[in-house]
């Protein structure tokens, strides 16, 4: 499946407008025993997204992987709207599968205003927009299944369980099979493609796993061709005791940020 017919699965809603039933993940986008991360989140802000009016767009998005998702498997998103003010709006959702809790999701979505107050980013980077794709080569029981969908291409940094001394990824993204118009769900997916920063630290494979996942967009209304490559700063702030606190930006390809993510990795090494 590709990345719109998972997300266009979300949209269709049942005639509960809060519950989005018999969703499914195949198993081309799996990341070991569980579902790519990044787009089973992105299903659940799809769906949320359908109950949003167009003129509130997403400032921060905050979820939390509490259990493995099985691909192949049927799930249930459950939408919880908090509060809807005169400005803001508040959202939770749930993807349950077998009568448990796999992503808790909560996002903040804002009407834009008039304001005195404006400070213009000034973060860049110096990365060559690439050729094509240069990281992992599919190469059977060892590669994640999902990575097949985007191109990734390595700047600086190194291979996951390489034993490198460098804690930071820099590089380039974008799906392999260009969505038909790229959003926001298709960029909270494509976010989450690069591995934690940490893995290539080791020496050897390990387990890891994301707990805590946010992401602020900060030029929500950008236009993005389905094409466009995204360069991918990221850096660890911290690691210890078996827990990693990484942050990342994002730019567009004409070298506008256009996202914040910040993650919490569990490493069982």
């Amino acid at each position: 499946m590709t990345v719109d017919q998972l997300l266009s699965q979300a949209r269709n809603h049942s005639e509960n407008p809060l519950e989005v039933p018999h969703l499914l993940i195949t198993k081309e986008w799996a990341q070991g025993r569980t579902a790519f991360g990044g787009v089973s989140a992105a299903m659940v802000y799809a769906a949320i997204k359908q109950q949003v009016s167009n003129d509130r767009v997403m400032r921060s998005f905050n979820c939390n992987f509490v259990g493995p998702l099985q691909v192949d498997s049927p799930f249930t998103i459950e939408i919880d709207i908090l509060r809807q003010g005169k400005n803001v709006t508040q959202v939770i959702a749930k993807a349950i599968q077998n009568q448990q809790v796999a992503l808790l999701c909560q996002s903040c979505f804002g009407v834009g205003r008039e304001s005195k107050i404006v400070v213009e980013n000034d973060d860049n980077h110096q990365m060559t927009i690439p050729k094509k794709a240069k990281f992992i080569p599919q190469i059977p029981k060892i590669t994640p299944k999902f990575l097949r969908h985007f191109d990734l291409s390595i700047v600086e940094g190194a291979l996951p369980f390489t034993g490198s001394k460098i804690d930071k990824i820099d590089g380039w993204m974008r799906f392999k099979q260009p969505p038909a118009q790229m959003q926001d769900a298709h960029l909270i997916a494509l976010i989450d493609a690069w591995p934690p920063t940490v893995l290539q630290l080791l020496k050897w494979p390990a387990p890891a796993s994301t707990m805590s996942w946010n992401v602020e967009f900060l030029h929500p209304h950008q236009q993005w061709q389905p094409s466009d490559w995204f360069a991918y700063a990221a850096r660890t702030r911290q690691a210890g005791e078996g827990y990693a606190h990484t942050e990342a930006n994002i730019w567009d390809q004409q070298g506008k940020l256009v996202a914040l993510s910040r993650q919490t990795v569990g490493i069982f090494d």
